[in-house]
């Protein structure tokens, strides 16, 4: 309930001030960026989860409150999530870091420097990552990661159980149709037919017959160690905070990290409840609060 919660129930939010700002990339590609109160001098970039975007609930609800608090706030769209598909047939992933740190790097030359990063699910995969692989070279204040499937073998084995198999279900239709679409420009360079596609039926499917070979990794198994984050956080050198709940429906009490795997730079807060990026507090349905909302610029006001 508190993973759907928000997306059947709040109202949406509309912010204004909005810059839209296509990134071309040196392969052909391009990632759409939003940028909102562009005249603040402090940058969020913000991370969204698999198949989300600017308008998922959690996007806005934070994007809204930290305009109010005179961030600057960008947000990355991965390839193929701005509501247009991407050019070439590789799409984001897990792992994509290196599209991460071309967007930084952009950033900079528009001197409209990331000050923090705030990525959520699979967002903030990629952020930890990244910074894992960085150490002291990220260049960043400070940064928060929420819902994050540090073990992806793990969260796929998890969503395709139970209940969770709702989720999957809507999440794999959506990123099945992004491929389907691109069946006629990449028909020559796709491992599999129109009837293939239709026919997966869960993510580690998907990964192993599209993600691995599309994106060259050597196979799934492959794709799953290399980009799964929990091996980068001792790695991690910038503070940052790491927001997770033991009855996350994506996943499962095996992601969850032991002590002596996190670097002294990290924080992490487990709850017994949660959800995935859900966190919903208040007394009254109609009222309710999002935790998030008040940690996430909490924690990031102690460094700005």
């Amino acid at each position: 309930m508190q993973t759907i919660w928000a997306s059947l129930f709040r109202p949406y939010i509309k912010i204004s001030d909005t810059q839209v700002k296509r990134v071309e990339l040196d392969d052909g590609d391009f990632i759409d960026l939003c940028i909102f109160n562009s005249a603040a001098d402090s940058t969020v970039l913000l991370l969204h989860g698999l198949e989300g975007s600017l308008n998922s609930h959690y996007i806005q609800g934070l994007v809204a409150q930290l305009v109010r608090q005179d961030y600057r706030v960008i947000v990355k769209h991965f390839r193929s999530c701005s509501g247009e598909n991407n050019r070439l047939l590789k799409s984001y992933h897990s792992g994509s870091s290196d599209d991460l740190e071309i967007i930084i790097q952009f950033l900079q030359q528009q001197r409209l420097g990331v000050d923090f990063i705030v990525g959520f699910s699979l967002g903030g995969n990629v952020l930890l990552k990244w910074m894992g692989e960085l150490g002291e070279k990220a260049r960043i204040k400070a940064a928060v990661a929420v819902s994050v499937p540090l073990l992806l073998e793990e969260c796929s084995n998890a969503i395709n159980q139970g209940v969770s198999k709702i989720y999957q279900y809507y999440l794999l239709n959506s990123l099945k149709r992004k491929y389907l679409d691109k069946y006629n420009l990449h028909s020559h360079s796709l491992p599999l037919s129109v009837s293939e596609i239709k026919s997966i039926k869960s993510f580690w499917q998907f990964d192993q017959l599209l993600t691995a070979p599309v994106n060259h990794f050597e196979s799934v198994d492959d794709y799953y160690q290399k980009s799964s984050s929990r091996q980068f956080l001792k790695k991690i050198r910038r503070p940052c905070l790491i927001i997770h709940a033991k009855d996350d429906p994506f996943m499962n009490e095996k992601v969850i990290p032991r002590e002596s795997e996190l670097s002294s730079s990290i924080t992490f807060e487990l709850s017994e409840k949660g959800g995935h990026v859900g966190f919903i507090e208040g007394t009254w349905p109609w009222k309710a609060e999002y935790y998030l909302e008040r940690r996430i610029p909490e924690f990031l006001g102690n460094f700005r």
